[in-house]
């Protein structure tokens, strides 16, 4: 793929590592401009929250949690039985570990990744953490983004286009999912799958706890 690479956005700088280079080199080789595009987004105003917040997160690792949070809907996890969260964030562990970065830290990117699409978690943990799902936030689903400056919002989409992202990243959360129905039991994942495939059948809690195997 072509998309270039602009490394200081709206007063944010990509941290200037080998780490980060690699791992910038390494998203770019393995996801579309689609899913590029939208984890440096999540990456900038993942940060820009962290500023307002008041929050200092480990820029490198925030940088590398964003870039592989959604690593997990390309082609190379099609056959993948567990949550596309789950890939992305043992890819991402994989990587930090195998560059010298400590179980610890690696564990924090990981429960980012994983807990990005977790409403109401992660905002109570580590700033690495809260700071990814919030970027996702203002990107995704725009909670957040009445909260960043209008300039900054300009710079980063300028950087980063997002032309017609609404539809092609639902359809590229589809691709990544539809394969592995069932991890999507209980996760607003379920929506993307309903919206695509009238046939789809949700898992109802309430169901399961009235019709298990227990005896009332």
């Amino acid at each position: 793929m072509t998309t270039s690479s602009i490394d200081a956005v709206a007063g944010i700088h990509v941290p200037d590592t080998a780490l980060a280079r690699e791992a910038t080199e390494f998203i770019r080789d393995t996801e579309d401009e689609l899913l590029f595009n939208h984890s440096r987004r999540v990456f900038f105003f993942g940060a820009l929250q962290g500023v307002r917040r008041g929050l200092k997160p480990d820029v490198e690792l925030l940088y590398v949690g964003a870039m592989f949070h959604d690593l997990g809907l390309t082609e190379r996890y099609r056959g993948s039985a567990v949550r596309f969260e789950v890939d992305g964030a043992d890819a991402a562990r994989d990587f930090l570990t195998s560059h010298g970065v400590d179980e610890a830290d690696a564990a924090k990117v990981w429960l980012g990744i994983a807990l990005h699409t977790t409403p109401g978690v992660p905002e109570f943990m580590a700033p690495e953490v809260a700071l990814l799902q919030a970027g996702v936030e203002v990107d995704v689903v725009g909670v957040g983004r009445e909260q960043l400056a209008p300039e900054a919002l300009a710079a980063v989409t300028a950087a980063h286009p997002r032309p017609q992202f609404k539809q092609r990243i639902l359809a590229a959360f589809n691709d990544g999912m539809k394969h592995r129905p069932r991890t999507t039991d209980g996760t607003m994942n379920a929506d993307v799958l309903a919206h695509f495939d009238p046939a789809f059948k949700r898992v109802d809690f309430v169901d399961h706890i009235l019709n298990n195997s227990w005896p009332e």
